[in-house]
């Protein structure tokens, strides 16, 4: 039987109170310009209590509106309008809020989570590239109610305002507005909303544009790490200690380019080169102060990590050294220079780094694309409803593209892994890949 999911009612949630006229005026930061046109994605599911009844959709809904509203003033730029590329206009015209019933049980998402079937759990797909950008909503909220009680509750923010990040910002604000109330707002996260002084906006006519596209059939899959499969891995690596994040990178990598040379098309004598990309939260790296990770915007930058000699035996270390060196050269140095009068030249240089190197080895190299959210405290937004079961994003239906969620653990690793169909088969069958994934919960 179908998993369906029917949307029951359809409504608009202003702020709670107006935008003051001198802040109506939002400009985006260079970033958020060459930001893609596209929305970020979550769905936060929660279980129904055991030792409670079923929970009174009125009464949620009732709740989640009036905490969102209240949210939305304090998050204002989110309420308004896209105003071209340049900056949004802060009209309070609201969010979209869809409220759904899911006739089946949360636990069939939960044991076998596909992401074509989570897409339903959105208010609209995340995937769509608006016509008329002005007249689109800036963040959309689906509640769905479970026939046991289960509760998933999707978003999709525009990534012309907002990251990984800043959704983290948003969703811990409304929660504790639902869970608290509003009167509590000395301890409420409110946005850091100076970017564009940061980072000036420029005459931008340039879209970010993906370098991972394929014509292929895709399949996207979930592969958890947990914390002991994840002691083990880097335990592999010696005395170079990566991060979980670096760990999980270079063998996702590695195991991706060894079903890549398997190819019939490659020449074994001549194997495909390879890079990846990986995106860098920069609020923690900016110089001489630390941005918040409450600043709105698109404060990450794409990273590109060469691996070009691949004609001989290449180690999880020289995976992960050269993953590495690439995500340290984000540093104060670079920062300034992004701050500065040629910001534009050197975000175009990052953006379009991966594009060079592609057409530099005459397309003779695996592109593969990172980005880790596993470190947003998403596991500890709390509606009232508890602290999620479990916390997914969509990613992008993009080639050879892997987004990284945390586990409700706090210490595992969720890699939602996009690779051509026939590629997925045999990555699935890679024997030191298979050492450390660990078992669906």
């Amino acid at each position: 039987m179908a998993m369906k999911v029917e949307v029951v009612s359809t409504e608009t949630i202003k702020p709670s109170s107006p935008t003051p006229s001198h802040l109506r005026n939002f400009k985006l930061c260079l970033l958020d310009q060459l930001a893609p046109p596209l929305c970020v994605p979550i769905i936060l599911f929660y279980s129904a209590p055991d030792n409670k009844a079923v929970p009174n959709s009125a009464s949620v809904t009732g709740n989640l509106k009036t905490s969102l509203s209240q949210a939305l003033s304090l998050f204002y730029p989110l309420g308004g309008r896209m105003k071209g590329n340049a900056a949004i206009d802060c009209n309070d015209e609201g969010a979209l809020y869809l409220e759904a019933k899911a006739h089946f049980e949360l636990s069939k998402v939960l044991s076998n989570p596909d992401i074509n079937q989570l897409l339903q759990f959105l208010p609209f797909s995340p995937h769509r590239v608006a016509p008329n950008i002005e007249e689109q909503v800036i963040v959309g909220v689906q509640v769905n109610f479970f026939d046991c009680g289960g509760i998933g509750i999707g978003i999709c923010i525009s990534h012309k305002i907002a990251d990984g990040a800043s959704v983290s910002a948003f969703l811990t604000t409304w929660s504790e507005i639902a869970l608290n109330g509003i009167d509590r707002e000395a301890i409420l996260i409110t946005p850091f909303l100076k970017a564009s002084e940061l980072f000036q906006p420029k005459d931008v006519n340039f879209q970010m544009s993906h370098e991972f596209n394929s014509r292929e059939k895709l399949s996207t899959k979930m592969f958890r790490f947990d914390s002991e499969s994840l002691a083990r891995l880097r335990a592999r690596f010696g005395s170079a200690t990566p991060t979980r994040v670096e760990a999980v990178t270079a063998l996702i990598w590695k195991s991706a380019l060894e079903v890549a040379r398997k190819r019939p098309e490659w020449n074994e004598k001549y194997p495909p080169s390879s890079a990846a990309t990986h995106v860098v939260n920069i609020r923690s790296r900016m110089r001489p102060q630390p941005l918040p990770e409450n600043a709105l915007g698109n404060l990450w930058q794409t990273t590109v990590a060469p691996l070009m000699d691949a004609n001989k035996a290449v180690e999880l270390q020289d995976f992960a050294g050269t993953l590495r060196k690439s995500i340290r050269a984000i540093d104060g140095e670079y920062l300034s220079v992004l701050q500065g009068e040629r910001g534009l030249a050197k975000a175009y240089e990052s953006l379009t780094a991966a594009r060079k190197l592609a057409e530099s080895s005459a397309g003779k190299i695996k592109l593969y694309g990172f980005s880790s959210w596993a470190g947003f405290p998403y596991y500890e937004v709390d509606f009232g409803l508890g602290k999620p079961a479990w916390v997914c994003t969509t990613g992008f239906p993009i080639g050879n593209m892997v987004f990284f969620m945390g586990t409700r653990c706090g210490h595992g690793i969720e890699a939602w892994i996009t690779l051509p169909e026939h590629d997925m088969i045999e990555f699935e069958r890679n024997d030191e890949l298979l050492q450390f994934v660990s078992p669906s919960p």
